[in-house]
């Protein structure tokens, strides 16, 4: 008998000692997932900006699948369980990817725009993405989508429906191609692939919304198919990598692009076509694919002298500021983000002007991060603040105290304004789209 408890001791205890590591590091990891969920709510950060997974608490098995098959995991913690039920932990993290609802065994997962709280603009297209009117059609951001690879693959097919579906008005390009983002990249390739005439119009550069990525940002995406190019087999790479392979592929096919061109309109021609009205042309075509980004036209202060040279509307490259005086407008976290990163730059002198009194809708480690700075002398944070003036070597601040208003002048080089943009809801239904807003729902 005593034989029999020693042998049974050698093998339950250490399954013992095992299985209490793991609940010690199980507990671990859920109370790092609590605090992260508290940050979110702490700072405001509770609203997914697009696509994004609700879990079934009832059906959810705390197995963490979700959790470690998002492709952010682990430089974001998007996912987490917390008291043994996965949890939407980072929400402003989440950009879509939908990896977690198939990785999911039982089912627990749902996609969804927008919450109950707050709801998300999206304009109604059908599965081959044509819009209300027909001949219009919607693929990329725009739509909701926001991974790099889905908005590639709708690029693509958009542009195969649409030539499926075209009939060309006599004298008119066959489709006009709004944005050079991922998805009109996609759709430019297609339809020269196709031998369709077009005309594709990027008020920026080549990449849209990830060309004014910060410099250095790691781009997060997996491998997809490029018409006439073949597959892209990027997974995780920095935006300046993916932005100069895009600038190849657009060299070897010789696709023509319109860059630094503005779409100011899209109305209809007696003849079924479209007018493209932008800020250089006028456009007669038979089809057009919308493929601009969500984060619409920034928002601008409305102030003497911002529509000066050094007035610019983010940061795409800190070291562009190294030895000069500047300015950032704003509390978010983009603004916060251009403070810090300008102010590491030798030499530079760096004023973050606020309109209210705390930073409420910025993450903790960018909070931080300027409160450190601002108690070295690295930056000088002016809270209760707005913009009156800009001139062409100074700023002038006025900042509201307890006696009242002042003002102060600063010698200025460079203004960065990060107040957020105006989404192109009113564009889409100026020109007849439906727009439909989701409250939490698919």
């Amino acid at each position: 008998m005593t034989d029999q408890l020693v042998a049974a001791a050698y093998y339950v205890v250490p399954f013992f000692l095992v299985y209490g590591l793991y609940l010690r590091r199980y507990r671990r990891k859920q109370d790092i997932n609590a605090a992260v969920f508290e940050e979110s709510v702490e700072s405001g950060m509770t609203s997914p900006p697009s696509l994004h997974p609700v879990v079934d608490t009832s059906l959810c098995i705390g197995c963490e699948a979700c959790v470690h098959a998002c492709p952010e995991f682990p430089a974001h913690n998007v996912l987490g369980v917390i008291r043994g039920k996965a949890n939407l932990v980072s929400p402003t993290d989440c950009i879509g990817h939908g990896a977690c609802k198939s990785a999911c065994p039982v089912g627990a997962i749902s996609l969804v725009f927008g919450t109950s709280e707050r709801g998300v603009d999206i304009p109604e297209v059908s599965p081959d993405f044509e819009t209300n009117i027909p001949g219009i059609y919607i693929a990329g951001e725009l739509g909701g989508m926001g991974l790099i690879r889905n908005a590639v693959e709708q690029g693509r097919q958009a542009m195969d429906n649409l030539a499926e579906n075209l009939t060309s008005a006599q004298g008119a390009i066959d489709v006009g191609i709004i944005g050079a983002g991922p998805a009109g990249l996609a759709a430019t390739l297609a339809a020269q692939e196709k031998g369709l005439t077009y005309v594709t119009i990027e008020r920026d550069a080549l990449g849209g919304t990830v060309a004014n990525f910060p410099r250095g940002k790691l781009v997060m995406t997996a491998p997809a198919q490029l018409p006439l190019y073949g597959q892209m087999m990027f997974k995780e790479t920095q935006k300046e990598a993916l932005i100069e392979f895009w600038r190849e592929v657009a060299d070897q096919t010789g696709i023509n692009i319109h860059y630094r061109e503005t779409l100011q309109h899209i109305e209809p021609a007696q003849d079924d076509s479209f007018l493209l009205q932008t800020d250089k042309n006028r456009y007669r075509v038979s089809s057009v694919l919308l493929a601009l980004g969500r984060r619409g036209t920034p928002r601008t202060l409305d102030v003497p002298g911002e529509e000066l040279e050094k007035v610019v509307y983010g940061v795409i490259d800190p070291a562009a500021y190294a030895g000069q005086h500047v300015c950032v407008v704003g509390g978010g976290d983009s603004a916060l983000e251009a403070a810090h990163s300008i102010a590491e730059q030798p030499g530079t002198t760096v004023t973050l002007s606020y309109r209210s009194g705390a930073f409420s809708r910025a993450k903790r480690k960018n909070r931080d991060k300027v409160a450190q700075l601002a108690a070295s002398g690295g930056l000088n944070v002016v809270m209760n603040s707005q913009v009156r003036e800009i001139a062409a070597e100074t700023i002038v601040l006025e900042m509201s105290t307890g006696e009242g208003r002042k003002t102060q002048t600063l010698r200025n080089d460079g203004v960065v304004i990060c107040v957020g943009g105006i989404l192109p809801t009113g564009f889409l239904k100026d020109i007849g789209i439906n727009v439909e807003t989701k409250y939490g729902t698919a």
